[in-house]
């Protein structure tokens, strides 16, 4: 089965719909005190009366009271009319709370090839503010990319008018190998190899400053803003410049013992085969990736080699206009496509899997021969086979999702503050 969705609308991104973050606990929830997982689940219902938080997270009603009322003393909590009463209904209206999210600010960045953005979110996940800046084609230096982030990080607390103050945290996200718990870059096409961005961003701009991989912070979207949040398991594949894969189990984000796993774009689908910009043969971005159409556009309409964005658009226009030079190539990518699908359903046996990114556009990628010839190529005997569903975000979702990176890392420490101040 497959479902497309529509791309992200402004009013998507500005404000949040009935609260964000994931919905269901997932098994880990032991792991976070009591408080933490409170403030959490509120904060992904929007508003929360504590009957509604006691049925939730399988505690006592006492608790949750004793606990409420204290978050409520720190400043993190506020009671809020629940509904509007009835008519002739006696007595105290119902209540609910909700975060209080104010002067508690992180930022959501994306790094690219072509431009970079950002958000700016309040503690509730609220978008308060968007920037995009145009971005150097080169690989960059250490103390640029760092200068890239800080000119972000200005234009979206100058667009909201926030105090850089109030601000607790930034999530970057980018393409390539990343360890997520040391912040170093191993690989990226848009920086030089082993690179330390996370420690010397913490130093530069005096905050935590979290780097993870970009199909990890798609994925982290759909978790904390979109189908994802009442899913416990999903998969989700990009095709962006290169080929990316995120996998929530349980609730959470996998990556990997080393924090590299699930690259797809870089498992093998052709011995000595194209050459991928990882340096390497047979790759299945060289595949499927914008720059690996692009390479062939250039020669199948007789072209001079433009940006991959040029080149692309007018490949499809091409295709839609029965050109079969054009047709023939988007056609070969989908074949490659079935065939990484299938190995991700093989492998992973996910309920869900989210086709993402700004090549979602391009139908080709999709079409129904796409499907069934990964489902030709997936053993699925007895089963039914896994839900495919196509997301066309806009480009801030990107930004958004290294947000819901920061928020994550920045409540724990929010919570510690406040109980010691």
């Amino acid at each position: 089965m497959i479902d497309t969705q529509p791309a992200e609308s402004a009013a998507d991104v500005a404000q949040p719909q009935h609260g964000v973050g994931p919905l269901l606990p997932g098994n880990q929830r032991e792991a976070r005190p009591l408080r933490q997982q409170i403030l959490e689940h509120v904060r992904a219902a929007g508003r929360a009366a504590r009957a509604d938080i006691t049925r939730a997270l399988g505690v006592s009603a006492g608790s949750v009271t004793t606990l409420t009322s204290e978050l409520i003393g720190l400043g993190l909590l506020r009671e809020v009319e629940a509904t509007a009463a009835a008519p002739n209904a006696r007595g105290r209206p119902p209540v609910a709370l909700e975060l209080v999210s104010e002067g508690r600010l992180v930022i959501g960045i994306k790094i690219s090839d072509e431009r970079n953005t950002a958000v700016l979110v309040d503690f509730a996940g609220t978008v308060l503010a968007d920037a995009a800046r145009p971005a150097s084609p080169m690989r960059r230096s250490l103390d640029q990319t760092c200068d890239e982030i800080g000119a972000l990080i200005d234009a979206v607390l100058d667009q909201a008018g926030c105090a850089r103050a109030d601000l607790l945290g930034v999530g970057v996200g980018l393409s390539g190998m990343v360890d997520h718990q040391t912040g170093t870059v191993l690989w990226s096409p848009h920086l030089g190899p082993d690179m330390p961005l996370g420690p010397e961003a913490s130093r530069r701009f005096g905050l935590p400053v979290l780097i993870d991989n970009d199909a990890n912070m798609l994925t982290l979207a759909e978790l904390w803003f979109g189908v994802g949040r009442q899913r416990s398991d999903f998969a989700v594949v990009t095709i962006e410049h290169g080929v990316g894969m995120g996998l929530v189990i349980d609730n959470r984000l996998y990556r990997g013992e080393r924090s590299m796993g699930l690259e797809l774009g870089h498992t093998k689908v052709q011995l000595d085969g194209a050459l991928c910009r990882c340096g390497k043969r047979g790759c299945l971005e060289a595949y499927v990736a914008d720059y690996a159409l692009a390479r062939e556009a250039a020669t199948a309409l007789g072209r001079a080699p433009q940006s991959p964005q040029v080149m692309l658009d007018a490949l499809y226009a091409e295709a839609k206009g029965g050109n079969r030079a054009a047709r023939s190539i988007f056609n070969r990518a989908g074949r490659y496509l079935a065939l990484g699908l299938s190995n991700v359903i093989q492998i992973f046996d996910p309920g869900l899997v989210i086709l993402s990114g700004e090549r979602m556009r391009y139908d080709y990628l999709y079409a129904d021969e796409v499907l069934a010839e990964m489902r030709a190529l997936t053993l699925v005997e007895g089963r039914a086979p896994a839900r495919i569903e196509i997301h066309a975000w806009g480009d801030l979702v990107w930004a958004r999702g290294a947000s819901a990176l920061a928020l994550a890392a920045v409540t724990e420490t929010v919570l510690a503050e406040a109980r010691a101040a």
